[in-house]
């Protein structure tokens, strides 16, 4: 039985990430947690949520909570040509995250993942799991399910049941 090309070039220690740019800063999450990426489409507002809950989507049927990632971090939401919506699994929710705009698709080791510094910040370090050097840039891996606080998992399971 042969292994397929794309089993073979990933090796033991190796996992693929979706990278994307907040305010300049290049962020990224393990592919196996996103299910697509969407341009910015038409949300319904959900009234008593955080000010980073834009609503709710409709994604082909199903009803999506989407937040907005640039505002959970601190940051301003401009909305730009190439803003972007990543549908991501989280437990049993799924919900979208917006971004500014998704670069790559990156395959990282997990020897190249280096442990975040302390650093004072405007995005909490609470989020992230580590930081990559990756062709003199660095990428930091974020934790969805850090930066979701429970606030957000009740209004996600808010917004769900009742649409």
């Amino acid at each position: 039985m042969s292994v397929p090309k794309e089993k073979q070039r990933l090796s033991v220690g190796s996992e693929r990430y979706l990278v994307f740019q907040i305010a300049g800063q290049d962020f990224c999450v393990p592919l196996t947690s996103v299910r697509e990426v969407v341009a910015l489409p038409q949300t319904t507002r959900v009234p008593y949520t955080p000010s980073h809950f834009l609503g709710i989507m409709n994604l082909r049927g199903q009803i999506v909570s989407v937040f907005d990632l640039r505002l959970k971090l601190g940051q301003k939401a401009e909305q730009l040509a190439e803003t972007a919506v990543i549908i991501c699994d989280y437990e049993e929710l799924i919900f979208g995250v917006v971004v500014d705009f998704v670069k790559s698709v990156l395959q990282i080791e997990s020897t190249q993942i280096q442990e975040t510094p302390m650093v004072e910040s405007k995005i909490s370090t609470e989020y992230l799991e580590g930081v990559v050097e990756k062709d003199d840039r660095l990428i930091l891996l974020l934790s969805l399910g850090k930066a979701l606080s429970l606030e957000d998992i009740a209004a996600m399971r808010r917004s769900q049941t009742a649409a």
